[in-house]
């Protein structure tokens, strides 16, 4: 590579190494290492002054050391020194990034070069730092050269985007970022079409600073296609290591891709087995074409628990752990026991408490790297404002991975179960299918700010004690649109269906039935609340439901952040009621931002409430409320 960089001036003597593109910069070979030295603190003031345009002012002021310490005393004079002079080389890169290849950076300690001042100069105390900057003219392209460039593909996995969508144009800005990714892409695009080890054989920047430009010349050497070789694993001590192997969904033979390496980490991410797994190529490719792979794993303990609570102003505190034993039998088997009690209010009343005890089995890689068996049981008694359930349930069944955003399941139920409601005391013995799809294209999953997501299933089923075949059906959809640099505004909506087709509402169980309201649903009214009014007061489930949310969030500081929102909903016997049936909740909430998501605080009133509707709920609980 070569630069013009003897035009880019710094005043007094050369400063530590800089480097850039690979290649270091005004190098002193007899530079002495400062920060060896032991001092008292030595406390100073910064001043910036850049010249030209204003925009470049946060540029150097983000890129610089002496600004960012300058709340902390340096230590003594040379650990001051030592800051200034790697404050020019960080400058330097700064300028570079933007396009300035031109630049002067002076930096001043107490009126003199900071380059040419000994580490056990004397200094004031405190000391005054005056950096300068003469960002000097703004660089552009003249010219672009990509030789040995990876072939255009027809194939839309394999397609990369080309480096000129990266600002490597002749007549673009002359960023040095643009020159990195673009290399990134050059490569990137060999690598997806399986040559594995594609190297940049050499790369030639030239500034003209006559005319203020910059010519780039990129040579890429691809190398050999490769296929996967085999996967060696090492770092077992309970798992099976042809298991390990077998969930990468590696096969030898195949041609490599990228994206194979990388669903692979994830599959091995998703067994919850492993404190570490890291795939690694061989440093070559085999003679026979094929690339091995070295899987060094560290496992995590057998087993772990954890302990949970929520509150809600209508339903009361609930409280819940669990215990997992991972890696039963070597292949990643995970055994799962919730408890929860629920309900808890004052005075306490342990007849009012509801109960929940179940279990569940998971199977990895049960037919493919991405196809899990799930077997769950589990038992509970749960008191909802409209009626009582106390039930036995068991379901067996597959879930598949097909991508990171979409996941199919289904399998089987078997339910035993006692009601107590509008219809007096019942019981009924039910099995059914479930089937459903997930798509989830949300940046993230606790605190989304862009993408959709969407929700169907379908769970057919027979009741035996009235001989009664049956369907349920829902949809549920979500999206989100943030405004603003990082998005500090977001405004998400939520929209869900849901109809039941088959016996009447007396011989279906009311836990097939739709119900609304709570911290989920409409906001404002009790869990379960809403349904249809059967002309004496009493409230049952409905055959056909239809919700929707609206929110408006916004962040006040990096923690801190407002919420807004409405909540509407539907529950309806066998037709749609009017608009005055719609029952409405609207309120404001606060949100606390961790690293686990944002802590949830939101207080809503029904709008219009019914007898027996609370004035007010108040909400609590990590994550957004969707």
């Amino acid at each position: 590579m070569c630069v013009a960089a003897s035009a880019l001036g710094m005043a007094g003597a050369p400063v530590a190494a800089f480097e850039i593109f690979g290649l270091k910069l005004f190098e002193d070979p007899n530079a002495v290492d400062a920060t060896a030295v032991i001092a008292d603190p030595q406390p100073y003031s910064v001043v910036v002054a850049v010249n030209g345009d204003g925009a470049l002012d946060d540029v150097v002021r983000n890129a610089s050391a002496l600004v960012a310490d300058a709340d902390q005393p340096a230590s003594g004079a040379a650990g001051l020194l030592a800051k200034a002079r790697g404050d020019y080389r960080r400058i330097v890169a700064a300028l570079y990034g933007e396009g300035y290849y031109g630049g002067v950076v002076s930096i001043r300690v107490g009126g003199q070069e900071a380059a040419k001042l000994a580490p056990d100069v004397d200094l004031p105390d405190p000391v005054d730092v005056v950096l300068s900057v003469e960002p000097g003219p703004l660089f552009r392209f003249s010219s672009v050269t990509i030789a040995n460039s990876a072939p255009l593909t027809s194939d839309p996995d394999d397609f990369v985007p080309p480096p000129e969508s990266r600002g490597l144009n002749r007549g673009e800005i002359a960023r040095s970022g643009a020159i990195i990714k673009a290399e990134a892409l050059a490569l990137e695009a060999w690598r997806q079409q399986g040559f594995a080890k594609a190297v940049i054989a050499s790369r030639d920047v030239v500034a003209d600073h006559a005319n203020s430009t910059v010519e780039v010349t990129i040579t890429v050497n691809p190398g050999r296609q490769a296929a996967f070789g085999a996967v060696t694993v090492s770092g077992t001590e309970r798992m099976d290591p042809e298991f390990v192997r077998r969930q990468t969904g590696l096969v030898v033979g195949e041609e490599y891709d990228p994206d194979a390496v990388t669903r692979a980490q994830k599959r091995l991410d998703r067994l919850e087995v492993f404190r570490a797994a890291r795939l690694e190529a061989a440093e070559s490719i085999g003679s026979d074409g094929l690339l091995p792979y070295g899987l060094i794993v560290q496992e995590l303990p057998g087993a772990r628990f954890g302990v949970g609570a929520n509150y809600s102003s209508l339903d009361g505190l609930g409280v819940e752990a669990f215990h997992l034993w991972r890696n039963l039998f070597g292949q990643a088997e995970r055994l799962r026991l919730d408890a929860r009690v629920a309900s808890i209010a004052y005075p306490v009343d342990t007849a009012q408490f509801d109960y929940f005890f179940g279990g569940t089995f998971t199977k990895p890689g049960i037919i493919t790297p991405d196809t899990d068996l799930v077997a769950a049981i589990s038992a509970e008694r749960t008191i909802y404002p409209t009626y009582t359930e106390t039930s036995a349930n068991g379901k067996v069944g597959l879930t598949h991975i097909y991508s990171d955003e979409i996941t199919f399941e289904g399998g089987a139920t078997l339910q035993r179960s006692w009601f107590e409601d509008a219809f007096g005391s019942r019981d009924f013995t039910t099995a059914g299918l479930y089937t459903g799809a997930t798509l989830d294209f949300r940046d993230d999953a606790v605190d989304a700010t862009s993408g959709w997501y969407a929700k169907a299933s379908l769970e057919p089923f027979y009741e035996f004690k009235f001989a009664n075949p049956g369907a349920r059906v829902t949809l549920e959809g979500r999206t989100y649109f943030g405004f603003g640099e990082d998005e500090p505004f977001v405004l998400a909506g939520r929209i869900k269906a849901g109809a039941v087709v088959g016996p009447s509402l007396a011989e279906i169980s009311p836990d097939k039935l739709f119900f609304a309201g709570g911290g989920g649903s409409v906001r404002g009214y009790g869990y379960k609340s809403i349904g249809v009014d059967d002309g004496a007061g009493k409230v049952t489930g409905g055959r056909y439901l239809l919700e929707a949310s609206l929110e408006a969030r916004a962040k006040v500081t990096e923690t801190i952040g407002v919420v807004g929102f409405i909540d509407g909903g539907y529950v309806a016997a066998d037709v749609f009621p009017g608009l005055d049936e719609l029952r409405i909740g609207a309120g404001a909430g606060l949100r606390y931002y961790t690293s686990l998501g944002p802590l949830r605080l939101d207080v809503a009133v029904p709008l219009n409430k019914k007898p027996g509707d609370a004035n007010y709920a108040v909400y609590v609980g990590i994550g957004q409320a969707f």
